[in-house]
C-alpha cells in the first residue's frame, strides 16, 4: 500500500501509513521510504527519513538499491557530508550508487567532485551505464570546463552516444561550454529530434549569442513538437541578441 501512494505520488499519504506500520521492515520497504522523503524534502519527510536510515540494519546497507536511495534522499535533503559516509561505508559498491552520489553532487553545486568519484570508479574496473554518463555530461555542463567536456566525451561508448537522451545532453553540455560547433554536430546526428532535442539547440544558440540561428531553428521545428520551453529558449535568445523584431 506504501509503494501505492508513492507510484501515485501521495507521498504525505505513503508516509501516513508508513508511521503506522509495526512489523519488522524489509529492504523494500526502506527502499520505498527513502523515495518518498526524498520527493518531500520538507521537515517531517527530513526527520523520517534520518531516523528511518538510522535505524537500518546493517545488512541493508549493502544493498545497492535501499542505499541509492538512501543517499539520492540525504543529497535531496542538501545532507552531502551524510551522504557521502554513506556512500563510504558501502563495501560492494554498484555503478548506480556512485552515480546516485555524482547526481546528489550535481544538484548541491558540487559538480566538480564528480569527477574524482568517476576516477574511483575506473580504478575499481566499475563500468557506467547511459545514467551514469548522462550524470557526468551533466556536471560537465556546470563546470564549463571544455577539458573536462572532451576528456568525459572520448570515454562514452558509441553505442550509448548514438542514444538520443545522450545526444540531447551532449547538445546542451557543448552549447553551456561554448562549443556551438560540436553541439551543432551533435544535433545533425540525431536521427529521430524530439523536443528536448530542438530545446537544447535552441538553446545553445541563444546562450551563444546566435539569436537569428536560434529563431530559424524555431521556425524549422515541427510545431506538434513546440512547447513553452521552447518559446522561452527562441524568446531568451532574441533578447540576449538584440532581435526585437525577431521576438515578436
Amino acid at each position: 500500500m506504501v509503494k501505492g501512494y508513492v507510484g501515485n505520488e501521495m507521498f504525505e499519504k505513503a508516509l501516513d501509513l508508513f508511521e503506522q506500520i509495526d512489523i519488522e521492515l524489509v529492504d523494500v520497504t526502506y527502499t520505498i521510504v527513502f523515495n518518498a522523503c526524498a520527493k518531500l524534502c520538507n521537515d517531517r519527510a527530513m526527520k523520517i527519513g534520518k531516523k528511518l536510515l538510522a535505524e537500518m540494519p546493517e545488512n541493508y546497507r549493502n544493498n545497492n538499491i535501499a542505499s541509492t536511495s538512501a543517499i539520492d534522499m540525504l543529497m535531496k535533503f542538501g545532507d552531502v557530508e551524510s551522504a557521502e559516509r554513506m556512500f563510504r561505508s558501502i563495501k560492494a559498491k554498484g555503478a548506480n550508487i556512485y552515480g546516485a552520489l555524482m547526481n546528489g553532487y550535481n544538484l548541491n553545486g558540487e559538480s566538480w567532485k564528480c569527477f574524482k568519484i568517476f576516477e574511483e570508479m575506473k580504478e575499481k574496473d566499475i563500468i557506467p551505464d547511459e545514467i551514469e554518463w548522462n550524470i557526468l555530461i551533466g556536471a560537465c555542463s556546470k563546470s564549463g570546463m571544455l577539458h573536462h567536456c572532451q576528456y568525459i566525451v572520448n570515454q562514452i561508448p558509441l553505442n550509448i552516444q548514438n542514444k538520443i537522451r545522450t545526444q540531447n545532453a551532449l547538445i546542451d553540455m557543448w552549447g553551456k561550454c561554448g562549443s556551438i560547433e560540436k553541439a551543432k554536430n551533435v544535433f545533425n546526428l540525431v536521427a529521430d529530434r524530439d523536443t528536448i532535442t530542438y530545446n537544447a539547440m535552441i538553446n545553445a544558440f541563444g546562450l551563444n549569442g546566435m539569436g537569428s540561428q536560434a529563431a530559424e531553428l524555431y521556425r524549422e521545428m515541427p510545431n506538434n513538437l513546440r512547447d513553452h520551453v521552447s518559446q522561452i529558449c527562441v524568446l531568451n535568445a532574441c533578447s540576449h541578441a538584440g532581435l526585437l523584431h525577431e521576438a515578436r
